[in-house]
């Protein structure tokens, strides 16, 4: 069975990943329509733009 980053989230780090995800879409309903249009035309759907969103503010937000 292979270990991913998911089956080892910690109830504090499963938090910050919806919060975060709550926080993209939030985003998302507010962009310009172009905006939206470029993100979709870049990662093909809905899910993969806030699923890009969501990866680059945790890695952004990540302490070093």
């Amino acid at each position: 069975m292979n270990d991913s980053p998911t089956d080892s989230l910690d109830e504090a780090q499963a938090l910050r990943l919806v919060e975060t995800a709550q926080q993209m879409i939030q985003i998302w309903d507010r962009l310009p329509v172009e905006r939206q249009a470029a993100l979709l035309q870049r990662f093909g759907t809905r899910e993969n733009a806030l699923a890009a969103l969501v990866a680059t503010r945790l890695v952004s937000d990540k302490p070093q």
